[in-house]
């Protein structure tokens, strides 16, 4: 049966994968894409001409990294707009602005011009017609430690040089962004609660959790 049907999934819903580096969020977002027949946004790491130099000197390039990003993610918003249907996002616009300029303007590695540039261009693009809010975030959370491994079985060369404490910090500023996040409702899903690659029912498991939050039951 179509689970997009079975679940009252609209046919034109965006949700948006969000959570820190090494939690799942591409393989997720592979995973509902293909269950729902949704198209896919992901976040493009490889073509990224700003990574590389980020991970070597955060205070000289935060701030271009951080308007690329900007640009790429409003850029997949207006595709979204434009082609419509349902789409599953690798990542959100809002973690950009929440967590990661953030956490350069208050360590000092984006000055404050930087950050006011930065944030004043995020507040006018989420106010054009393009920008399309998700019907749901699904947070993917899990223990540091759990996480840390993933980064390290991942294998990506800038992210093995990258010191223990910055994914730390990554993992305190998320909980404290998504306790606070009020743009879209926000389904939690912890990283040991599924395992998408062995078990071919899980999809279905949080396909259920996400129609619930989208269609939420009326009490009286």
């Amino acid at each position: 049966m179509n689970l997009r049907a079975k679940y009252n999934i609209p046919e034109n819903a965006i949700i948006t994968i969000a959570g820190t580096v090494g939690v799942g969020k591409s393989t997720m977002t592979t995973s509902l894409a293909k269950a729902l027949g949704f198209n896919t946004s992901f976040e493009n790491v490889d073509q990224n001409p700003y990574l590389d130099k980020f991970y070597a000197d955060f205070e000289r390039w935060s701030f271009h990294l951080q308007i690329y990003f900007l640009a790429e993610r409003f850029k997949e918003q207006k595709r979204m707009f434009e082609q419509g249907g349902g789409f599953i996002q690798d990542r959100s616009i809002y973690e950009d602005t929440g967590i990661f300029a953030k956490m350069h303007s208050d360590k000092g590695t984006m000055t404050d011009v930087d950050y006011e540039t930065y944030t004043s261009l995020f507040n006018a693009m989420v106010m054009t017609p393009y920008f399309p809010h998700p019907d749901v975030l699904i947070y993917l959370e899990g223990d540091l430690n759990n996480i840390v491994s993933r980064i390290q079985e991942r294998g990506r060369e800038m992210e093995q040089k990258t010191p223990l404490s910055y994914w730390e910090e990554m993992h305190v500023r998320y909980e404290e962004w998504i306790n606070n996040f009020t743009s879209c409702p926000v389904l939690r899903l912890n990283i040991k609660e599924y395992d998408l690659l062995n078990d071919e029912q899980a999809v279905e498991s949080i396909i259920e959790r996400i129609s619930n939050v989208i269609n939420p039951k009326v009490t009286i």
